[in-house]
């Protein structure tokens, strides 16, 4: 009996699909075709009173897209990953890093030789 009961669970005696007599008419729509560079196609839906913007990001891929299936926007370019040391090698020049960690290792030397307790 349990398992009968919860199949009309939520709902009321008497109660029917909505239908749009009871939602209202839909709205009057468009669809707008987006190319990305990489030859995906996206089907994107707006309002009729909308205006569809030229780009669009693309959803398969991130790329930009847009309305010219000729002429898709290039793709963005992918830079490679870069480490802590990479910018640092940026800021700084050899002859800098080689000044600053002679200083850090003079401070270092001077501390452990007061007894400081250094970690």
């Amino acid at each position: 009996m349990a398992g009968r009961s919860s199949s009309i669970r939520g709902s009321r005696i008497g109660s029917g699909p909505l239908g749009e007599e009871a939602r209202g008419e839909a709205a009057a729509r468009q669809t707008v075709t987006y190319f990305c560079a990489h030859d995906h196609r996206s089907v994107m839906t707006f309002s009729v009173e909308a205006v569809a913007p030229e780009t669009w990001d693309c959803p398969k891929c991130g790329q930009p897209a847009s309305l010219d299936a000729e002429n898709p926007p290039p793709a963005h370019k992918v830079e490679p990953y870069k480490t802590h040391l990479a910018y640092v090698k940026e800021r700084r020049s050899d002859a800098e890093a080689k000044a600053i960690l002679d200083e850090a290792l003079k401070t270092l030397r001077t501390r452990r030789a007061a007894g400081e307790l250094v970690f």
